[in-house]
Protein backbone atom coordinates (compact mmCIF):
# COMPACT_ATOMS: atom_id res chain seq x y z
CA UNK A 1 0.00 0.00 0.00
CA UNK A 2 2.88 2.52 0.89
CA UNK A 3 5.73 -0.07 -0.35
CA UNK A 4 4.88 -0.34 -3.96
CA UNK A 5 5.53 2.41 -6.51
CA UNK A 6 5.25 3.00 -10.28
CA UNK A 7 4.34 0.12 -12.18
CA UNK A 8 4.58 -2.46 -9.38
CA UNK A 9 1.67 0.33 -7.72
CA UNK A 10 -1.96 -1.01 -8.61
CA UNK A 11 -5.64 0.25 -8.32
CA UNK A 12 -6.01 -1.51 -4.94
CA UNK A 13 -3.37 0.24 -3.14
CA UNK A 14 -4.56 3.55 -4.13
CA UNK A 15 -7.58 2.15 -2.60
CA UNK A 16 -6.71 1.59 0.34
CA UNK A 17 -4.21 4.27 0.90
CA UNK A 18 -6.83 6.73 0.24
CA UNK A 19 -9.28 4.44 2.83
CA UNK A 20 -6.96 5.18 5.65
CA UNK A 21 -5.39 8.15 5.03
CA UNK A 22 -7.80 10.32 3.98
CA UNK A 23 -9.91 9.21 7.12
CA UNK A 24 -6.88 10.34 9.03
CA UNK A 25 -7.03 14.20 7.30
CA UNK A 26 -10.80 14.21 7.70
CA UNK A 27 -10.33 13.11 11.52
CA UNK A 28 -7.42 15.54 11.96
CA UNK A 29 -8.77 18.32 10.35
CA UNK A 30 -12.01 18.46 12.15
CA UNK A 31 -10.81 18.22 15.84
CA UNK A 32 -8.20 20.84 14.79
CA UNK A 33 -11.11 22.72 14.22
CA UNK A 34 -12.81 21.81 17.35
CA UNK A 35 -9.68 22.44 19.48
CA UNK A 36 -8.04 25.19 18.12
CA UNK A 37 -10.81 26.74 15.47
CA UNK A 38 -8.28 26.10 13.00
CA UNK A 39 -8.52 24.14 9.53
CA UNK A 40 -5.70 22.49 9.26
CA UNK A 41 -6.02 21.02 5.83
CA UNK A 42 -7.76 24.42 4.16
CA UNK A 43 -4.41 26.11 2.16
CA UNK A 44 -6.70 27.76 0.09
CA UNK A 45 -8.83 29.61 2.65
CA UNK A 46 -5.98 30.18 4.73
CA UNK A 47 -4.28 31.98 1.79
CA UNK A 48 -7.94 34.15 1.64
CA UNK A 49 -7.21 34.86 5.66
CA UNK A 50 -3.92 36.13 5.30
CA UNK A 51 -5.13 38.32 2.09
CA UNK A 52 -7.87 39.77 4.52
CA UNK A 53 -5.70 40.04 7.61
CA UNK A 54 -3.15 41.84 5.55
CA UNK A 55 -5.85 44.34 3.46
CA UNK A 56 -7.26 45.38 7.10
CA UNK A 57 -4.22 45.89 8.42
CA UNK A 58 -4.23 43.20 11.19
CA UNK A 59 -0.19 42.32 10.33
CA UNK A 60 0.14 39.79 13.90
CA UNK A 61 -2.68 37.52 12.70
CA UNK A 62 -1.38 37.75 9.17
CA UNK A 63 2.04 36.86 10.07
CA UNK A 64 0.35 33.96 12.03
CA UNK A 65 -1.60 32.65 8.81
CA UNK A 66 1.73 33.06 6.84
CA UNK A 67 3.73 30.63 9.31
CA UNK A 68 0.73 28.38 8.76
CA UNK A 69 1.16 28.50 5.39
CA UNK A 70 4.62 28.17 5.78
CA UNK A 71 4.86 25.02 7.94
CA UNK A 72 2.76 23.48 5.68
CA UNK A 73 5.20 23.95 2.34
CA UNK A 74 8.29 23.07 4.88
CA UNK A 75 6.02 19.45 5.91
CA UNK A 76 5.26 18.95 2.40
CA UNK A 77 9.23 19.53 1.67
CA UNK A 78 10.75 17.80 4.40
CA UNK A 79 8.26 14.45 3.39
CA UNK A 80 9.39 14.76 -0.45
CA UNK A 81 13.14 14.78 1.01
CA UNK A 82 12.61 11.77 3.12
CA UNK A 83 11.11 9.66 -0.21
CA UNK A 84 13.70 10.57 -2.72
CA UNK A 85 17.07 10.75 -0.15
CA UNK A 86 16.57 7.21 1.20
CA UNK A 87 19.35 5.85 -1.03
CA UNK A 88 19.18 1.91 -0.13
CA UNK A 89 16.65 2.38 2.57
CA UNK A 90 13.99 2.41 -0.18
CA UNK A 91 11.57 0.59 1.28
CA UNK A 92 11.30 2.16 4.17
CA UNK A 93 10.87 6.04 2.55
CA UNK A 94 7.71 6.78 3.68
CA UNK A 95 8.27 5.58 7.29
CA UNK A 96 10.01 8.97 8.67
CA UNK A 97 7.46 11.47 7.54
CA UNK A 98 4.42 8.67 9.34
CA UNK A 99 6.49 8.56 12.47
CA UNK A 100 6.93 12.18 12.57
CA UNK A 101 2.72 12.49 11.66
CA UNK A 102 2.30 10.42 14.99
CA UNK A 103 4.96 11.96 17.04
CA UNK A 104 2.84 15.58 16.20
CA UNK A 105 -0.37 14.18 16.81
CA UNK A 106 0.55 12.45 19.97
CA UNK A 107 2.36 15.65 21.08
CA UNK A 108 -0.62 17.66 20.32
CA UNK A 109 -3.15 15.25 22.17
CA UNK A 110 -0.91 15.00 25.18
CA UNK A 111 -0.41 18.81 25.56
CA UNK A 112 -3.79 20.45 23.69
CA UNK A 113 -5.03 20.54 27.56
CA UNK A 114 -3.09 23.79 27.92
CA UNK A 115 -4.28 25.21 25.31
CA UNK A 116 -5.48 28.90 25.96
CA UNK A 117 -6.32 30.75 23.05
CA UNK A 118 -3.34 33.15 23.11
CA UNK A 119 -1.80 33.36 19.45
CA UNK A 120 1.14 32.01 20.49
CA UNK A 121 -0.31 28.66 21.89
CA UNK A 122 -2.56 28.73 18.88
CA UNK A 123 0.38 29.47 16.19
CA UNK A 124 2.24 26.25 17.85
CA UNK A 125 -0.61 23.57 17.92
CA UNK A 126 -2.38 24.55 14.82
CA UNK A 127 1.04 25.09 12.73
CA UNK A 128 2.23 21.73 14.16
CA UNK A 129 -1.24 20.34 12.89
CA UNK A 130 -0.39 21.99 9.46
CA UNK A 131 3.14 20.82 9.07
CA UNK A 132 1.87 17.28 9.88
CA UNK A 133 -1.19 17.36 6.98
CA UNK A 134 1.43 19.06 4.74
CA UNK A 135 3.59 16.01 5.14
CA UNK A 136 1.14 13.62 4.79
CA UNK A 137 -0.10 15.16 1.60
CA UNK A 138 3.33 15.05 0.02
CA UNK A 139 4.04 11.72 0.98
CA UNK A 140 0.64 10.20 -0.36
CA UNK A 141 0.51 12.49 -3.82
CA UNK A 142 4.07 11.07 -4.53
CA UNK A 143 3.98 7.64 -3.43
CA UNK A 144 0.36 7.47 -5.43
CA UNK A 145 2.04 8.93 -8.80
CA UNK A 146 -0.22 12.30 -7.63
CA UNK A 147 -3.79 10.35 -7.86
CA UNK A 148 -4.34 10.39 -4.27
CA UNK A 149 -4.54 13.82 -2.48
CA UNK A 150 -5.54 12.94 1.40
CA UNK A 151 -6.00 17.06 2.70
CA UNK A 152 -8.59 18.87 0.73
CA UNK A 153 -11.73 18.10 -1.84
CA UNK A 154 -11.82 20.88 -3.98
CA UNK A 155 -9.25 19.00 -6.53
CA UNK A 156 -11.26 15.92 -5.90
CA UNK A 157 -14.74 17.40 -6.38
CA UNK A 158 -13.40 19.29 -9.60
CA UNK A 159 -11.69 16.10 -11.06
CA UNK A 160 -14.49 13.91 -10.24
CA UNK A 161 -17.10 16.29 -12.07
CA UNK A 162 -14.87 16.25 -14.96
CA UNK A 163 -14.61 12.18 -14.91
CA UNK A 164 -18.59 11.70 -14.75
CA UNK A 165 -19.20 14.24 -17.64
CA UNK A 166 -16.11 11.80 -19.68
CA UNK A 167 -17.98 8.28 -18.39
CA UNK A 168 -21.35 9.85 -19.64
CA UNK A 169 -19.80 11.05 -22.83
CA UNK A 170 -17.42 7.65 -23.57
CA UNK A 171 -18.21 3.97 -25.44
CA UNK A 172 -19.20 1.25 -22.66
CA UNK A 173 -16.01 -0.26 -23.90
CA UNK A 174 -13.91 2.21 -22.78
CA UNK A 175 -15.51 2.88 -19.34
CA UNK A 176 -13.65 0.38 -17.02
CA UNK A 177 -10.46 2.92 -16.30
CA UNK A 178 -12.94 5.78 -16.30
CA UNK A 179 -15.01 3.97 -13.63
CA UNK A 180 -12.01 3.49 -11.34
CA UNK A 181 -11.21 7.20 -11.81
CA UNK A 182 -14.51 7.89 -10.86
CA UNK A 183 -14.85 5.26 -7.67
CA UNK A 184 -11.54 6.46 -5.99
CA UNK A 185 -12.39 9.98 -6.46
CA UNK A 186 -15.58 8.99 -4.23
CA UNK A 187 -13.84 7.00 -1.89
CA UNK A 188 -11.62 10.01 -1.28
CA UNK A 189 -14.09 12.29 -0.54
CA UNK A 190 -16.38 9.60 1.50
CA UNK A 191 -13.41 8.80 3.77
CA UNK A 192 -12.74 12.66 4.19
CA UNK A 193 -16.34 13.32 5.01
CA UNK A 194 -16.97 10.34 7.19
CA UNK A 195 -13.04 11.26 9.34
CA UNK A 196 -14.54 14.35 9.93
CA UNK A 197 -17.88 13.36 11.30
CA UNK A 198 -15.99 10.86 13.48
CA UNK A 199 -13.23 13.39 14.54
CA UNK A 200 -16.15 15.97 15.61
CA UNK A 201 -18.32 13.31 17.19
CA UNK A 202 -14.96 11.97 19.22
CA UNK A 203 -13.91 15.88 19.91
CA UNK A 204 -16.98 16.46 22.37
CA UNK A 205 -16.16 13.22 23.99
CA UNK A 206 -12.90 13.00 24.20
CA UNK A 207 -11.87 16.17 23.89
CA UNK A 208 -7.65 16.39 22.88
CA UNK A 209 -7.81 12.56 23.62
CA UNK A 210 -9.49 12.91 20.13
CA UNK A 211 -6.28 12.71 17.95
CA UNK A 212 -4.54 9.82 19.24
CA UNK A 213 -6.85 8.09 17.31
CA UNK A 214 -5.49 9.41 13.61
CA UNK A 215 -2.51 8.43 15.44
CA UNK A 216 -3.38 4.60 16.17
CA UNK A 217 -4.85 4.74 12.51
CA UNK A 218 -1.14 5.54 10.77
CA UNK A 219 0.37 3.18 13.35
CA UNK A 220 -1.74 0.54 12.17
CA UNK A 221 -1.50 1.24 8.99
CA UNK A 222 2.36 1.04 9.28
CA UNK A 223 2.59 -2.13 10.97
CA UNK A 224 0.57 -3.75 8.19
CA UNK A 225 2.21 -2.33 5.42
CA UNK A 226 6.06 -3.76 6.83
CA UNK A 227 4.92 -6.83 8.36
CA UNK A 228 1.73 -8.07 6.18
CA UNK A 229 4.25 -10.13 3.63
CA UNK A 230 6.53 -11.56 6.59
CA UNK A 231 3.35 -12.51 8.22
CA UNK A 232 1.67 -14.01 5.30
CA UNK A 233 5.27 -15.62 4.21
CA UNK A 234 5.56 -17.05 8.11
CA UNK A 235 1.88 -18.65 7.50
CA UNK A 236 2.79 -20.05 4.39
CA UNK A 237 5.84 -22.00 5.92
CA UNK A 238 3.57 -23.02 9.14
CA UNK A 239 0.82 -24.24 6.90
CA UNK A 240 3.39 -26.10 4.52
CA UNK A 241 5.05 -27.49 7.70
CA UNK A 242 1.63 -28.85 8.74
CA UNK A 243 0.49 -30.38 5.89
CA UNK A 244 4.04 -32.59 5.69
CA UNK A 245 3.37 -32.96 9.51
CA UNK A 246 -0.11 -34.67 8.69
CA UNK A 247 0.60 -36.24 5.22
CA UNK A 248 4.17 -37.57 5.33
CA UNK A 249 5.36 -38.66 1.93
CA UNK A 250 4.81 -42.18 1.05
CA UNK A 251 8.43 -44.56 1.48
Amino acid sequence: MLRHTGKKRNYRHNLRLAILLCFTAGMVNAAGLFAFAVLTTNVTGHAALLAQKLATGDFRAARMVGLWLLLFLVGAFFSSYCVNKTGRFKRWRYVIPILCEISILIMVGSLGHTFDHSIVKTEFFAGSLLFAMGMQNALVSAISGYVVRTTHLTGMFTDLGIDLYTLLSTRQHHQTDIRKKVTLRLVIIFFFLAGGIVGGYAFLRLHYATFYLPASVLVITVFYDLFRIRMLKMMYKVRRTMAALQYPPAG
